[in-house]
């Protein structure tokens, strides 16, 4: 048989552009222009200013209108507007957000709106084809498109706390994204467009669906996400070398307690300042962001053990960790 002939550069282009084109058709009706309102206090009055104006993106990903985007887009708004594909315009409600993993649902009151279909971020591969749409500088319903560049990443929240497993990608993103689905060749969301590293060339990064779908799925519950504490506050800080060595400790470093709540899980428990914790219910815990990651709701008045050295000791506690006040 005669060998079956190479495609040329052309027919691959085409192939390509055939994929996004489809992607984008797919879930493009679900993407949203999302436009926030909001006083602000005069300077030196006790009075409102001018009301401030913001916006960014979103998608809906159910039949009744809810939709996803991100918490940055919506805080501090007293008022929200979005505005279709097809151009309708609905105001919209807050039904909760969570800073952490900067994510927020709204609720619209849409009749025939289209919900997005939100794939599996944990099947992902780098080097696919990743879309991004969005409304960057407020250039409405605008298309980027490249590749899954990495995955595993750690970045940022602007509260403070360190978001896990983000995707990265090169589909170039800008003021207005935010909030957006990534998508992948079928259409299928797989991340929420979060933010760019602006001075940089195509360093971009999208919350996984799956982390999505878990956190909207709570904030639509219960209108926000529930966590644990343990009532201390430290830092992080560096282990003895021989200390680590003699205990056999799978970390250097742990979370060294600055203060104590009086009367808190941790103060009942028998933790005391100076005290470095460095496992949680068997877990390592190299730093805060360690400690902060297993503080879910799932501690709710459940004994743990945790181990601290103090001094030249290692000892086990038992500590009760309840619910942070929201």
């Amino acid at each position: 048989m005669p060998p079956e002939p190479l495609l040329s550069d052309g027919d691959l282009l085409d192939a390509y552009s055939r994929s996004v084109v489809d992607a984008v058709e797919r879930v493009g009706p679900s993407v949203v222009n999302v436009e926030t309102h909001g006083s602000r206090p005069a300077a030196g009055r006790r009075r409102p200013g001018p009301e401030s104006r913001g916006g960014g993106s979103g998608f809906v990903f159910t039949p009744d209108g809810f939709t996803l985007t991100n918490s940055h887009v919506v805080d501090g708004a007293s008022r929200i507007e979005v505005t279709l594909a097809d151009g309708r315009r609905f105001g919209a409600d807050l039904v909760g957000d969570d800073p952490d993993t900067d994510l927020a649902v709204l609720r619209l009151s849409s009749p025939g709106a289209v919900p997005a279909v939100l794939g599996d971020s944990r099947a992902l591969r780098v080097g696919q084809i990743a879309i991004a749409l969005g409304n960057p500088y407020g250039f409405q319903w605008t298309v980027t498109a490249g590749v899954v560049s990495a995955l595993g990443r750690s970045l940022r929240a602007r509260s403070g706390r360190l978001m896990d497993g983000i995707i990265q990608t090169d589909a170039a993103l800008n003021p207005g994204n935010s909030g957006g689905p990534l998508v992948d060749s079928r259409g299928h969301v797989i991340g929420v467009n979060t933010a760019a590293i602006l001075p940089a060339q195509g360093l971009c990064f999208a919350i996984p669906s799956r982390t999505a779908q878990l956190v909207a799925g709570l904030l639509i519950k219960e209108g926000r996400i529930r966590r644990a504490l343990v009532g201390i506050g430290g830092q992080t800080a560096p282990l003895p070398r021989n200390l680590v060595r003699f205990y056999r400790l799978p970390v250097a470093s742990g979370v060294r307690v600055l203060s104590v709540e009086a009367g808190g899980p941790a103060a009942a428990a028998g933790v005391r300042e100076g005290d470095v914790m460095v496992a949680f219910a068997g877990e390592p815990i190299a730093g805060i962001d360690d400690l902060q990651r297993v503080l879910t709701q799932a501690r709710f008045g459940v004994p743990v053990p945790l181990t601290v050295v103090r001094g030249a000791d290692r000892q086990v506690l038992e500590v009760v960790p309840r619910e942070a006040s929201p």
